[in-house]
């Protein structure tokens, strides 16, 4: 069932983006010309544009759709796959009402956000505070908050990331790339002094697969069993996950960077008795005391 919804899904993904396409274009949209051209129901046409595409500044020309002159041409074949599964996700943004949707059709507002999972908190009740951030990353301009009873000053926000299901705010402290857990920011202030983005951050940010932004990494190499090699083997299940080695017996040798313990100790506890840690020591010291410390909790309990 998972699949077929998933596929299902990948399909109107794909038919909204070539309608969005079109409209980028500037082509006036028949429905029922859509529906023949897509092999669906008039009917599922007709949602597409007033569902699922309603946040869209259409203009209509009799029966015809077309996108209002100030968005022609404005967004890149990207943005336009980006938007359309977009359409079929919009609880992953709080309070994602049809003039948020059509704001986010302006690229610049779309580069203030990077989306890495599938899950998401409810912050409905912060979504003020999320769309001042959002303006303050688009304008390029110096906050202040409170997090975690310190006082932060001058700080440049560079983007707002949801990695599994939750929203971080990626900023720069003075010299320091720094991660932020948006639901715990009080007392944002917006400074009227702006900044120049760095490209490199901004790359840093997006190419990380984790929320540890600018801390130094270290090399983790694993032995992975060959009973459940073929789940390394299929994707990444690790971050930054490199296979290095497949052995004669069918495991594996593999290895990834990480900036912190714990984005790694939680899988490797996982895969436990399947994976083992070979370097570095440290780590599987860490691992072995926080076993011992689980099995003794055990056995107090019993």
């Amino acid at each position: 069932m998972a699949k077929t919804t998933a596929s299902s899904h990948e399909k109107v993904s794909v038919r909204l983006a070539e309608i969005l396409i079109k409209l980028n274009r500037g082509e006036k949209l028949d429905p029922r010309q859509l529906a023949e051209e897509f092999g669906v129901t008039l009917r599922t046409i007709q949602r597409d544009l007033l569902e699922r595409l309603a946040y869209l500044p259409f203009s209509k020309d009799q029966q015809y759709f077309v996108l209002d002159p100030y968005y022609l041409g404005k967004l890149s074949t990207a943005d336009i796959q980006r938007f359309a599964s977009l359409s079929g996700i919009k609880a992953l943004f709080p309070a994602l009402s049809d003039n948020f949707l059509r704001e986010i059709f302006d690229t610049r507002v779309s580069h203030a956000y990077l989306v890495k999972g599938h899950h998401y908190e409810d912050l409905r009740e912060k979504s003020g505070e999320f769309k001042q951030l959002e303006q303050a990353i688009v304008q390029h301009r110096l906050i202040h908050f409170l997090y975690k009873a310190k006082t932060y000053t001058s700080i440049a926000p560079y983007k707002l990331v949801n990695h599994k299901g939750i929203w971080y705010l990626a900023a720069k402290d003075e010299y320091q790339i720094k991660t932020f857990c948006f639901s715990q920011l009080k007392s944002i202030q917006t400074d009227e002094r702006t900044f120049t983005p760095e490209a490199d951050i901004n790359a840093l940010i997006e190419q990380e697969d984790s929320i540890w932004f600018g801390v130094e990494k270290r090399e983790v190499v694993l032995k992975i069993d060959r009973s459940v090699a073929a789940y390394f083997k299929r994707r990444p299940v690790l971050p930054n996950q490199q296979i290095d080695k497949e052995l004669e017996d069918g495991s594996l040798i593999v290895s990834t960077r990480i900036s912190h313990d714990n984005q790694i100790l939680p899988m490797i506890k996982y895969w436990v008795p399947n994976i083992t840690i070979i370097a570095p020591n440290e780590l599987r010291d860490s691992l072995l005391q926080s076993l011992r410390e689980y099995v003794g909790n055990d056995e107090n309990k019993s």
